[in-house]
């Protein structure tokens, strides 16, 4: 039985570095000699694509490097379950989670990593006001716990980064860069994320984010209008909008579109014999690459014939009219499609004459129903469809996101409306709107996807996933971070925040704004709609330091310290606790499915019917250890996991070295090796 201690590998988030040199090695095993890479024969297999100039393109900044490294410092915290501040925890698949999205962001990476398909941030902006997230390179835990008043020493530790200061930008740029390169590390291959932004930091966060991401991926800088009247805190101009810039992880990503508008449905007028919707659309080429040098193949006649209204690709008599695409200004154009496909659907052609120049001119046949498609000419379409039937989706005809979001759908007003509704009085100042946030959720996911908020304040986005996911049948999952940030009491505009934490005998911290909000948000979407069966619940988690005792000796007593160590977990931590530590070492879902059977008078956990069996039993007798194996193995062959099974025990429970090699050896010859204890 292997000890799981606080120096193990396995107690850490994972480590990137040596994941890192791990794929490196697999990649290019020459380069490495004893265990080293050797950087000279790295740079040789790499051929010319290494740069060793001393003047790049990029951007650098003081700490930078220390940045970098701290996404890379594994973390030695955890997640302690807080059932008693959930909803529906015991069924529910979201999460909320109380702590730095630094430190969570590391432990989340063997759980998550690939699995998340939108991340949506909402920093703090660099408005030259102070912000609290100076990370520490040293000891990020000790630096969390100082921010949110649960250590002594000195206090509240909130950085002040006026625009004064020389480091103003750097400031936010080393707050940043750690958890962009994390949150990467979340996304599936398909994902994407969004990240709103004002004109403070557009142009950095941009440069970080190409190099994150990588410029290739940059989908799209919206422009998202939020003040129609703006906002006098500049001296010249009134700023009415700001950005939400989108990245996609990798070449994989494919929007989902928005529904269309009803304005837009009502363009699709016609119909056809069958009774099936369509709209018309210039079947010449409009934009760029619409002159027939360009696409020769697509410059040929249309025939249509005056007396039956039809067209086709040959003359057949004298009432057929020469049709040519010849641009506006009467240069020779082509076609969106070739010959070969308007042959295929020269039904779905008609000919019209332009009210105001008399020419002759071939519409071509868009119908509503996505399916009824030419295939891939619709990448050409304004109105481009996504035939997207995951989750037994309906097949919809979207429409492309635009780079101008505006509205009054889009405003601050709206969120503040919106947050009003539930929580009466000034809460948060300029909360996002509901439709701006939905408007993200349906661009990005579908069906069962996992969206994760990065810096969650007043959970606009956990309200705007359950609402998206009551108004078109989704089942998507939200993982909200959020810092207890505490409020400040002399602060007037903070009073009606104190006083709803008050009213709940909760700590005056943002945090417990964040779960109420969710808590408020499900009631009303279950109000609003009774019959809607989706999860309108949340687990709630918060950071805080290992369950494993560090070994930290007080060498002036060496002898209590040792007494001490005997019990390698804390002896004020629950079950649970120990039991989601777990999961975060071996990347188990937090929300996996859980169960509890009494064996040989011991209660074992089964998780993930049978990925991982443990007994946090804290005494087991010599007496005990085979009814318990041989109970632990006959209900393993009941749930019959798909794959290996971890068994996991309190290493201190049992009476001696003797009773554990028993209980092992017993697993063993029934085939279960992975045996563990902490």
């Amino acid at each position: 039985m292997k000890p799981l201690t606080a120096q193990d590998p396995e107690t850490h988030s994972p480590d990137i570095v040596a994941g890192n040199i791990g794929q490196l090695q697999t990649l290019f095993p020459e380069a490495f000699t004893e265990g080293k890479l050797d950087f000279e024969v790295l740079k040789q297999l790499l051929g010319g694509t290494v740069e060793e100039r001393d003047e790049k393109y990029g951007l650098n900044w003081h700490g930078k490097r220390r940045a970098r490294q701290l996404a890379l410092t594994p973390s030695t915290g955890t997640l302690l379950p807080c059932p008693e501040d959930s909803v529906d925890w015991d069924t529910t698949r979201n999460l909320m989670i109380e702590g730095d999205n630094l430190e969570v962001l590391k432990l989340l990476q063997k759980s998550y990593s690939g699995k998340v398909k939108l991340i949506y941030i909402d920093p703090p902006y660099n408005t030259g006001k102070d912000f609290v997230y100076p990370d520490h390179f040293q000891d990020n835990i000790k630096n969390y716990l100082q921010i949110t008043g649960q250590v002594d020493s000195t206090g509240h530790k909130i950085a002040s980064n006026t625009e004064s200061s020389g480091r103003f930008h750097t400031d936010w740029l080393n707050m940043m860069y750690p958890r962009l390169r994390l949150a990467r590390g979340l996304l599936k291959r398909d994902g994407v994320v969004f990240i709103s932004i004002d004109d403070r930091e557009l142009n950095n966060l941009r440069a970080v984010a190409n190099e994150i991401f990588g410029e290739e991926n940059h989908i799209a800088t919206i422009t998202v209008v939020r003040h129609q009247g703006g906002i006098n805190d500049k001296p010249h101009i009134a700023a009415c909008h700001e950005y939400v810039v989108i990245y996609g992880s990798g070449p994989d990503f494919v929007s989902k579109g928005l529904p269309l508008t009803e304005e837009q449905k009502a363009v699709f007028k016609h119909e056809d014999s069958e009774g099936r919707k369509y709209a018309l659309r210039d079947l010449r080429k409009h934009g760029s690459a619409d002159r027939r040098e360009d696409r020769p193949t697509a410059f040929f006649p249309i025939y249509w014939n005056r007396n039956n209204q039809q067209c086709a690709l040959r003359r057949s008599s004298e009432a057929d009219v020469e049709i040519l695409p010849f641009r506006g200004d009467g240069v020779e154009g082509n076609w969106r499609w070739g010959k070969e496909r308007v042959g295929k659907h020269i039904d779905w052609l008609h000919a019209k004459r332009s009210e105001r120049s008399g020419r002759l001119d071939v519409d071509y046949r868009v119908y509503l129903d996505p399916s009824i498609s030419v295939g891939d000419s619709l990448e050409e379409d304004e109105d481009k469809a996504e035939l997207d039937m995951e989750d037994g989706d309906v097949l919809e005809r979207t429409s492309k996101l635009k780079s101008i979001w505006t509205g009054g759908k889009f405003s601050t007003g709206s969120g503040t409306l919106a947050l009003r509704e539930i929580m009466p009085g000034h809460v948060f100042n300029y909360p996002k709107s509901l439709h701006f946030l939905k408007t993200c959720i349906v661009f990005g996911t579908s069906g069962t996807d996992v969206i994760v908020d990065l810096f969650a304040g007043s959970g606009s986005l956990g309200q705007a996933v359950m609402q998206q996911n009551m108004a078109d049948g989704g089942n998507r999952r939200v993982i909200t971070f959020q810092l207890p940030e505490p409020l400040d009491p002399n602060d007037k505009a903070q009073k009606a925040a104190a006083a709803i934490c008050d009213q709940l005998n909760v700590p005056r911290n943002i945090a417990e704004l964040t779960k109420e909000r969710l808590r408020r948000a499900g009631t009303k979407v279950r109000e609003e709609n009774p019959m809607f069966a989706g999860d309108l619940g949340f687990r709630v988690f918060k950071l805080s330091t290992s369950n494993i005792r560090v070994w930290e000796p007080n060498r002036d007593d060496l002898p209590k310290t040792l007494e001490e160590s005997v019990e390698h977990l804390k002896s004020d931590r629950t079950e649970q606790d120990i039991l989601f530590e777990i999961l975060l070492k071996l990347g188990l879902d937090l929300t996996v499915p859980m169960e509890q059977k009494t064996i040989a008078g011991k209660a074992v956990h089964s998780v993930g019917a049978g990925t991982m069996l443990a007994c946090m039993a804290k005494k087991i007798a010599a007496s005990e250890v085979e009814p318990l194996a041989l109970g632990i193995v006959a209900w393993h062959k009941t749930l019959s996991p798909a794959g290996d099974t971890t068994i996991v025990f309190r290493d201190s429970a049992f009476a001696d070295d003797v009773a554990k090699m028993n209980l092992t050896a017993i697993l063993q010859q029934h085939g279960l090796d992975n045996v563990r204890s902490l």
